[in-house]
């Protein structure tokens, strides 16, 4: 027969050239042609040796969290891309950033509230100052429940009983701002931070600046007359330490009124490349620049009184504390020397704030420890296991004082430092 543009129907056999691992490779039937197709699917090779039939489609649908990017002048066909970062997908062929404050789920779907945390009292970061702080405070109340007990004795009049009990006070402060530090950030623990940090340091170091001032005009006015300097009794020591402290405090209050205290939550300070670890952190509205400046007047403090002590350093050891203050404050810039680069160092670390807290609290605690241990630790040992050496001994006048401050000037022009010290028989 003949079909309809007369040529005879065909009968053709379908033919593949396949590669086996079983038998050598050849041609092998798949189907037939008889006036229509019939292929035989189950007996196909495809490309890599797979019996399964190929899907023939431009583009694969896109996975959770991928956008698809159309590819140029191919309508039909993309390229799936993932939104990274703190993307999310906010429609078929876009990605958009989460709200600051939020971080993208993990299928890229949407968006959810960024965890809020803020520093623990479990924290191994609290754990060690608070441990420290609690110490200090022991100590400190001990000491002045010592002074107390023990006011009218020698030692503690001959220490300024006036000038130590504020100096104490400024050293409980410094460890009692620990707490404040680690509690969690509120109006009045953001308002305590401000008044307290500065405080407790600018206490203690008017104090001891106070006491260096003394006695270096002392020593001074003794080198050129007999008459005592001016206001260098307890009354007129502790006019000058309250001036002193009241200009930290006026600091403070105007800060108060220019910027009141608040609580913030930073998402940026701990913000990684993975938003999985993102969290806001809660703290006062205190950054970097607002806490060293708070601090700079206990700074301006602290090296005008080492100034003093150095230039005190060669009194007699008999007539003042210069030396021991001297030592405390050789000690306290050291502390404070190492604290600079630890605090500044960690700014750009996501746990910057941890770090901070507890550099800056061990510090003031390492520095209430220096004061208290080298000015009052030998002071209460005396009085409590050696009661024998707390006794009376004869007063010196500032008569004495001009001539030790003589003899002193003398010494130094000697070859060697020798010199004669003639005692005063007029006291």
């Amino acid at each position: 027969m003949f079909n309809e543009n007369g040529d005879a129907p065909g009968r053709y056999d379908i033919f593949q050239y396949q590669l086996s691992n079983v038998s050598n490779p050849g041609y092998k039937v798949i189907g037939q042609w008889t006036n229509h197709l019939r292929l035989n699917p189950e007996e196909m090779q495809w490309s890599g040796g797979d019996r399964k039939v190929p899907e023939s489609v431009c583009s694969f649908p896109c996975e959770s969290g991928e956008r698809k990017k159309m590819v140029k002048g191919v309508p039909c066909c993309w390229h799936c891309e993932f939104c990274d970062g703190y993307q999310y997908l906010l429609d078929e062929f876009s990605c958009d950033m989460c709200p600051f404050n939020m971080r993208p789920f993990k299928n890229r779907t949407g968006c959810r509230e960024t965890p809020i945390v803020k520093l623990e009292w479990s924290s191994p970061w609290a754990i060690i100052p608070v441990f420290l702080a609690i110490l200090g405070i022991l100590a400190t109340s001990g000491v002045i429940v010592t002074f107390i007990r023990f006011n009218d004795t020698p030692i503690v009049r001959a220490s300024g009983r006036e000038l130590s009990y504020v100096l104490l006070t400024g050293i409980f402060l410094i460890y009692l701002i620990t707490f404040f530090m680690i509690a969690e950030p509120s109006t009045g623990v953001c308002a305590l931070r401000r008044l307290l940090l500065g405080l407790g340091m600018c206490i203690s170091y008017s104090a001891m600046l106070t006491k260096t001032n003394r006695i270096y005009r002392i020593f001074e006015q003794g080198k050129v007359a007999v008459s005592p300097p001016k206001f260098i009794s307890p009354g007129s020591q502790l006019i000058i330490t309250f001036i002193l402290i009241g200009v930290q405090l006026l600091g403070v209050f105007v800060w108060f009124g220019v910027s009141p205290p608040h609580t913030i939550i930073d998402y940026e300070e701990q913000k990684p490349p993975n938003p999985e670890f993102a969290r806001g952190v809660l703290k006062c509205d205190m950054g970097d620049l607002s806490l060293i400046l708070c601090l700079s007047y206990s700074f301006v403090l602290m090296i005008t009184c080492t100034v003093y002590a150095i230039k005190s350093r060669g009194v007699p050891e008999n007539f003042n504390e210069a030396k021991p203050i001297g030592f405390t404050m050789y000690t306290t810039c050291i502390v404070w020397l190492a604290f600079v680069p630890i605090f500044f160092g960690t700014a750009q670390s996501t746990e910057k704030m941890f770090i901070q807290t507890t550099t800056l609290t061990v510090s003031m605690s390492l520095s209430a420890t220096v004061s208290l241990g080298m000015l009052y630790i030998p002071k209460v040992y005396v009085i409590i296991f050696h009661p024998e050496q707390n006794v009376q001994k004869r007063k010196r006048s500032f008569k004495s004082v001009a001539v030790a401050a003589t003899v002193s000037i003398k010494s130094s022009d000697k070859p060697n430092g020798e010199s004669k010290i003639v005692p005063d028989r007029s006291q």
